[in-house]
């Protein structure tokens, strides 16, 4: 308590010492037509794409990672963190492990990446066989029985001890306010990066199922009660040390069966979305069977929240196991089409590299693995107007962008070539109004129109 009264005071002196115009977020929003945007700073829409990285211990991020994933024509980067890892005892955290954090942070910085922070758990923490998260101090299972499935982790979730320790992290008084310490102290130390764009609060919640409710109610009901409070607690307390940057908030699992979210909206005008897109059945090692109707049921269902509470939407987590098989070939190429309709940016799980598959998206000598190529093509990072519409073709290595122009927007929209696609740069085509390339270096290609707010524009965008 005495380190959370000691924040407290710091971020006060912090507060009063910082000019307000320091207090405006770099990276802003803008809602038309039911869809909300980011903005940077000169007011262009601003798309994220990126990958996960920094799960295991094993497998940190490191400076390579970061110029790699920039050499690649990528912006984005979820850096995946575990409370295990940050405060391994109670009240005592680990000065090496934040130092890392903030490290990446720094070659973000440097490289041009912008970063969220998500908070990590799987199966809650490494007390439940070797899953990771929060921390054992902060596991209370009341004795009750876990047993591991070793066919599939996710039935994991449903064990009775597993189930006590989410209710008491959400319900016990010391728990609740250890999490928000926690959370200031990571805050405190990486806030004021140029590359922080926010704090993913919570990673794929769970909680327990009260007697006879089933998935779709029991879900519901944690959303709109305990994680909604948790959510809010977490708010409250990160807004003390970080007052300018984005806060993200997930719903359960249950999105990904094309089931709307029941959480509330927050009184904070910077607290985005960040669900996951993934396919149970191409989870559970299967290929993705194109007319199951995955991608449709939800788009359909993860729209209706942000579009009520004017909110931005990151999908946090999205890619099959396994790329190189036909059916998730499709899906990879339809995710990304999807994405592009809904979404401001997502991450890709994971980066890493692999020649026979598994999540990692990459091959073993790190170029796009077979089958992930459309996500790692060109698109429209930075566009200076309202994007319309977006396509990539993978085959032909064609980008259409299309998008409408606005009042006092000026500088020019920003479109990645990655290297591995366009060695030789491209050659863009603008039809509806004049242009004119202004660059066209490291794998970036910027264009700059001339016409009146409101005009379409459409470029199209082919290899030399």
């Amino acid at each position: 308590m005495r380190r959370l009264l000691a924040l407290a005071a710091s971020a006060v002196l912090l507060a009063a010492s910082v000019p307000a115009e320091a207090a405006v977020p770099s990276i802003g929003k803008i809602t038309a037509d039911g869809r909300t945007y980011f903005t940077d700073m000169q007011g262009r829409v601003l798309k994220l794409r990126g990958f996960n990285a920094g799960k295991w211990p094993g497998d940190r991020v490191t400076e390579a990672d970061v110029a790699a994933m920039a050499g690649n024509g990528l912006n984005f980067l979820r850096l995946i963190v575990q409370w295990q890892y940050i405060e391994p005892q109670k009240d005592v955290y680990d000065e090496e492990y934040l130092g890392y954090v903030d490290r990446v942070l720094g070659w973000a910085d440097r490289h041009g990446l912008e970063v969220m922070i998500d908070m990590h758990q799987d199966v809650y923490g490494p007390k439940f066989g070797g899953h990771n998260g929060i921390p054992e101090w902060a596991t209370r299972d009341d004795g009750l029985p876990f047993e591991r499935n070793p066919d599939d982790w996710f039935q994991d979730y449903f064990q009775p001890a597993v189930m006590a320790a989410f209710e008491h992290l959400y319900e016990d008084a010391d728990l609740r306010a250890e999490q928000v310490e926690m959370w200031q102290t990571l805050a405190a130390r990486v806030a004021g990066h140029r590359s922080l764009l926010g704090y993913d609060l919570f990673n794929e919640p769970f909680g327990r199922f009260l007697e006879g409710e089933d998935l779709v109610t029991a879900s519901g009901r944690i959303e709109r009660t305990q994680l909604a409070d948790m959510y809010r607690r977490l708010i409250a307390g990160i807004r003390a040390v970080d007052r300018k940057s984005w806060i993200f908030v997930e719903p359960t699992v249950l999105v990904g069966e094309g089931v709307p979210t029941q959480l509330p909206r927050f009184d904070d005008p910077r607290v985005g979305y960040a669900p996951h897109m993934y396919s149970t059945s191409v989870e559970a090692g299967g290929d993705w069977d194109p007319s199951s109707g995955f991608i449709e049921r939800y788009e359909a269902a993860i729209g209706q929240y942000p579009r009520a509470n004017e909110m931005p939407v990151v999908v946090g987590e999205w890619g099959p196991p396994n790329s190189r098989l036909p059916g998730n070939r499709q899906l990879i190429a339809g995710s990304v089409a999807a994405m592009d309709r809904f979404a401001s940016g997502w991450a890709m799980f994971y980066w890493c590299r692999s020649a026979g598959g598994g999540y990692c998206q990459l091959d073993a000598d790190g170029a796009a693995a077979p089958g992930a190529e459309p996500a790692l093509g060109a698109y429209a990072r930075r566009v200076a107007g309202l994007p319309v519409s977006e396509s990539y073709d993978p085959v032909s290595r064609t980008l259409k962008l299309t998008y409408t122009t606005r009042r006092g927007v000026h500088a020019p929209t920003e479109i990645s070539v990655p290297r591995e696609f366009f060695p030789r740069g491209a050659r863009v085509k603008v039809t509806g109004a004049r242009a004119a390339v202004t660059a066209q270096r490291d794998g970036l290609l910027s264009v700059a129109v001339g016409a009146r707010p409101g005009t379409a524009v459409t470029m199209t965008v082919t290899p030399r």
